[in-house]
């Protein structure tokens, strides 16, 4: 068994999904990228995008929301 807490778990699991958001913004706003400087060429690849972007911002907020539960459950 781990000696991480589940609190400690999420918390690296929410960095990890911050992390990649960076950096699937970063790979968005590059320059001679296919959405380099905000736009792509493939309306199709853009649509997936911003679908993962979407999915990825509601299970960001799923981690918050249970980060935040534990947090109140492990207060004094």
């Amino acid at each position: 068994m781990s000696d991480i807490s589940p609190a400690d778990r999420m918390q690296r699991a929410l960095a990890r999904i911050e992390a990649a958001l960076r950096r699937i913004e970063a790979a968005r706003v590059a320059p001679g990228l296919p959405f380099g400087n905000g736009g792509s060429s493939n309306p199709e690849l853009q649509a997936r995008y911003d679908a993962l972007q979407a999915e990825a911002a509601a299970a960001l907020a799923q981690i918050e929301a249970v980060l935040g539960t534990l947090e109140k459950d492990a207060a004094p």
